[in-house]
């Protein structure tokens, strides 16, 4: 018989000692399945998916054609006006070049006075009478213009600042020269003037009128437009 002696003493595991790390569990980096899809789901899917990728790319055609559509009618508008003449022929209609030293000192001035604000290739300036008196004072030029509209804009601006400001300024038809018209009134003196100007692609020009209502402005400037401006 054994004494107690003799028997193994336990051994006791250190609680310090390092505990073997559990294996890890590997997950799928896919989605669970949780049913298994039949052919019918998958090719609605992709019918779905095909139906998507249609109506993206139409859009993206037409928003691309429109773009160049509109790209080309600009480039168009821009080649087809920039080579433009500006002339004062001795006579419009019923108005008559004024050749006096004071009308010839004005038309310098006006002439000066647009070229300051919007530098011109080439600029004009006239003043034309008529027999009742209703004088008409006309001055422009010619350059290459990418804002016609904002050019137009900036030489009323020019007549606000030396006549007084142009008010009603509003668009009245071009005519079959294109580009944008506008008509609206200052003030010279305490007179009104009617002010009428266009601007395109390759020209601008402003004219200013002596107790004429704005009714005859507008059509008159149209007059003064087709036998002033050419294009090569």
């Amino acid at each position: 018989m054994s004494s107690p002696a003799d028997s193994p003493e336990p051994v006791l595991q250190d609680a310090r000692a390092p505990q073997a790390e559990p294996e890890p569990i590997e997950i799928s980096a896919g989605p669970f399945q949780l049913a298994e899809t039949s052919d019918d789901e998958r090719d609605h899917e992709a019918a779905n998916r095909r139906k998507v990728r249609t109506v993206l790319l139409s859009g993206l055609l037409v928003i691309t054609a429109a773009g160049l559509a509109t790209l080309a009618y600009v480039g168009w508008q821009v080649n087809s006006q920039r080579h433009t003449t500006l002339s004062t022929p001795a006579t419009i209609g019923t108005l008559t070049l004024d050749d006096s030293d004071d009308a010839t000192a004005t038309a310098d001035y006006l002439r000066s006075a647009i070229s300051a604000e919007i530098t011109m290739d080439k600029a004009v300036g006239a003043v034309y009478t008529t027999p009742d008196d209703k004088n008409v004072l006309f001055f422009g030029g010619t350059r290459l213009l990418w804002s016609p509209g904002t050019e137009l804009e900036n030489a009323f601006t020019l007549l606000g600042d030396e006549e007084g400001t142009v008010t009603d300024i509003h668009d009245v038809p071009a005519g079959d020269l294109g580009g944008t018209m506008k008509c609206g009134t200052t003030k010279s003196d305490g007179t009104d003037l009617q002010v009428c100007g266009w601007a395109d692609h390759g020209s601008l020009a402003v004219a200013m009128f002596l107790d004429r209502s704005s009714t005859e402005a507008a059509p008159l400037m149209q007059t003064i437009r087709a036998a002033t401006q050419t294009r090569d």
